[in-house]
């Protein structure tokens, strides 16, 4: 589909590409991990990453501590897991892709592997734990007798029903043998446990953020059983027993696990959205920030921040309307996208070919819902035109918003963004140029 020719709706759109770019940027392990990284000890360093940036981290990681401090293989004992495509060469760490968001057999070979590394650390070891978003899918161990393909299909049905990331953690984490402290059981014995983390989720929890594998849990198996109820979730018998089982549940602030434990968030969703903003800024653009933190379903935000846009265009400012957070999508439809996806088109729709208006919805990672694969769009485009061109290529765009069916939209329109893996993780970044 032949792109739109107006000189000023070009320049938006390049502008929206670098303002992304921006915000990616500024979160990613390259400028952001090294600071954190502690001074090599004595003893064994034992380093465990997982996420979308699980494979960035450790890189950065090994160089630190090969190169610039001359640390000897023999005192790395290291194992990284990230989304397929995600993966980086770390040298003395071992590094494998896995599964997301729907784990596989890869990540629960990594996560037993991780488990078994984490319970050989002695009094002399140092446990470094490089988390990011993602790490709830990569790191995958069903506790008791749940099996990978149980786990899965709830994945699923969690993600289908529009249960924000919250929700969904709480109970990943009474489903499993990692989350929710447990790798801080495993590494007890450790000198000291350090987590440093690229927050992916709304108000930076740790106790969510990758499910929170190393600090304590304060959800609980009856919040499990009521989300899964509230929400329809389907469960299998051996769900059922580990959700009813009091022993099965997670480690609570005070358990001994956490006494040498320390937590550092290195990276939030709201840097890369103050990045975006200065770049919009310079761009000659009043900045607004609407919130790091949104949640709710994307199409409703979309048509919140449309009435927005409208009204500063009205005002006759010239503004970027910038905000980040997990949207949700509730699937009712038969079509493929994700939460950006559904936002833009829900946002074109609102819009309604308003003149002087554009706007870029994308997920930091690089990839927004799809199909599990690193080469997914990260989310779309819009503008004034875009409505026009779709009608014009015969598509509906309120049938395909009913359908679920952002990702044909916005690639027959050629408006899908694609930044490919950006190996870092903080959100959601939105922004709506008005001229």
């Amino acid at each position: 589909m032949t792109a739109p020719t107006d000189p000023a709706v070009q320049q938006a759109r390049t502008l929206l590409d670098r303002f992304l770019a921006a915000g990616i940027a500024a979160a990613h392990p390259e400028k952001c991990l090294r600071a954190h990284l502690p001074q090599p000890a004595p003893g064994r360093l034992i380093i465990l990453g997982a996420g979308k940036a699980g494979g960035s981290m450790a890189a950065v990681a090994s160089r630190f501590y090969r190169e610039e401090h001359g640390v000897p293989e023999a005192r790395i004992l290291g194992l990284a897991v990230a989304r397929h495509g995600y993966g980086q060469e770390a040298p003395g760490i071992r590094m494998v892709e896995a599964g997301h968001p729907v784990p596989d057999e890869a990540g629960i070979a990594a996560t037993r592997e991780a488990l078994s590394i984490a319970a050989q650390a002695g009094p002399e070891d140092e446990v470094l734990v490089l988390l990011s978003g993602g790490g709830s899918a990569n790191w995958i161990a069903p506790a008791g007798d749940l099996t990978l393909t149980e786990k899965q299909a709830i994945t699923r049905a969690l993600l289908r029903s529009g249960a924000p990331i919250g929700e969904i953690n709480t109970v990943r984490k009474h489903l499993s043998r990692i989350k929710g402290g447990r790798l801080a059981l495993a590494a007890r014995n450790a000198r000291s446990i350090l987590t440093l983390a690229i927050s992916d989720v709304p108000f930076d929890d740790p106790a969510v953020i990758a499910s929170g594998p190393t600090v304590p849990d304060p959800s609980t198996l009856e919040q499990a059983r009521a989300i899964c109820e509230r929400r329809g979730i389907p469960l299998p018998e051996t769900a059922v027993r580990l959700l009813n089982d009091p022993n099965n549940e997670t480690p609570k602030a005070g358990d001994p696990a956490f006494a040498r434990a320390e937590y550092r968030i290195i990276a939030r969703p709201i840097d890369a959205l103050e990045a975006a903003a200065a770049a919009a800024r310079e761009a000659g653009y009043e900045a607004v920030m609407l919130g790091a933190d949104l949640e709710g379903e994307a199409r409703e935000v979309a048509a919140e921040h449309a009435d927005l846009a409208r009204k500063a265009r009205a005002e006759g400012r010239r503004v970027a309307l910038i905000s980040g957070g997990e949207l949700t999508v509730t699937i009712r439809g038969e079509g493929h996208g994700g939460p950006n996806q559904e936002y833009a088109l829900a946002l074109a729709i609102a819009l309604d070919g308003e003149p002087g208006i554009r706007g870029i919805a994308a997920d930091t990672d690089g990839t927004d819902g799809g199909r599990g694969e690193a080469t997914d769009p990260a989310g779309g485009l819009v503008d004034e035109t875009t409505l026009a061109r779709a009608r014009a290529a015969g598509l509906d765009p309120a049938a395909m918003l009913a359908d679920n069916d952002s990702t044909r939209f916005f690639e027959t329109l050629g408006d899908l963004v694609r930044p490919g893996p950006t190996r870092t993780n903080v959100n959601d970044c939105r922004i709506i140029l008005v001229d």
